[in-house]
């Protein structure tokens, strides 16, 4: 019988809790240390923050954590402020999962520090993969698996509506609950900037599509709707007259032409709402245009746990080295229900 693979999980804000409760009742994980910078949560046991997981206790440094597999990496949007928790992790042997929004395909903007983790992971025969929702699959991975159903893509178009209501930190990066002139002020001093990855999808479109763009055109952000009454999430709260959703959109150019736009709106929703809802991908091909609609919209939040806790085995099994998702196989990004216990 395989041993289970040994997990830690780094960060244990909304996202990474998330993880580790999906991770727990896994026949082939075994978690078996977390870190956490906050103070309070030092010597706590995992147990009493997540259902179902063991009692080991929460460390604030890696110095203190037990020998893992792999570690998944729930913390900063930005590769910048990881690449020091990355390395400490590589080097120790351990493999790494991270939904780092920067890492999903992070060549183009940077190489070096692409290079830098792809030497320490070799080095330590281990390896290093950025996965999520979005980037990702929803505008990334998914697109190019039904590029196959065309010999020739003319253009991608995504458009998502994205409740979160369930994230904690990153939220701040979007604005929501900021007064309008408070968001525009924030986001003139680069402290409200949208959403982190639509260089890393549309680099990871066109290098699975081999084009050379001539450029991504990354908007700034906007606010697309204001709470008429008070209104929440689980952890933020939005008052009436501040903003409650925004929108924001990229786009890659080839040879002159729009070849790829995404467009996201992000906020805390209601019903009565008058918003478009639902997620929809149009692939214009050769012979045909390709359509996939949910109305209903792909639950952000939980489709990021989804794919971080999907990928744990897989970054094991692939070889050592910086990865991205096009390295893996399509049945390595397949859900792992089969092994719950």
């Amino acid at each position: 019988m395989t041993a289970p693979t040994r997990v830690a999980v780094v960060g244990l804000g909304a996202t990474g809790l998330a993880i580790a409760e999906a991770l727990a009742p896994r026949t082939d994980c075994e978690l078996v240390g977390a870190v956490d910078i906050r103070p309070e949560l030092a010597g706590v046991g995992l147990d009493s923050l997540v259902p179902g997981a063991p009692a080991v206790p929460i460390v604030s440094g890696f110095e203190a954590l037990p020998a893992a597999d792999v570690a998944v990496v729930a913390t900063s949007s930005w590769i910048e402020g990881i690449e020091p928790v990355l390395v400490a992790l590589l080097s120790r042997g351990t493999n790494v999962v991270s939904i780092c929004e920067e890492l999903r395909d992070p060549e183009l903007r940077h190489p070096e520090t692409v290079a830098r983790l792809d030497a320490v992971a070799r080095e330590n025969d281990v390896s290093v993969l950025g996965t999520g929702c979005n980037p990702g699959m929803l505008m990334d991975t998914l697109p190019l698996v039904l590029s196959g159903l065309t010999t020739g893509v003319e253009r991608i178009s995504v458009r998502r509506t994205a409740d979160m209501s369930r994230y904690g930190a990153i939220l701040q990066k979007f604005g929501l609950g900021l007064a309008p002139a408070e968001f525009d002020a924030r986001r003139e001093a680069g402290q409200v900037m949208g959403h982190v990855g639509f260089d890393q999808s549309i680099a990871a479109l066109a290098r699975g599509l081999e084009w050379t763009l001539d450029r991504i055109e990354v908007d700034p952000v906007e606010r697309d709707l204001l709470a008429m009454a008070d209104r929440s999430g689980d952890h933020v709260s939005v008052p009436a007259g501040t903003v409650a959703g925004v929108v924001h959109r990229a786009r890659g150019v080839l040879a002159g032409e729009v070849v790829v736009e995404l467009v996201t709106r992000f906020g805390i929703f209601e019903a009565d709402d008058e918003i478009a809802r639902g997620d929809s991908l149009t692939i214009v091909g050769r012979e045909q245009t390709i359509e996939v609609n949910a109305p209903g919209g792909y639950e952000s939040f939980l489709s990021t746990v989804a794919m971080a806790a999907n990928a744990v085995s897989a970054v094991v099994a692939v070889e050592p080295g910086f990865r991205t998702l096009l390295d893996l196989p399509v049945s390595a990004l397949a859900s792992k229900g089969s092994r719950m216990g």
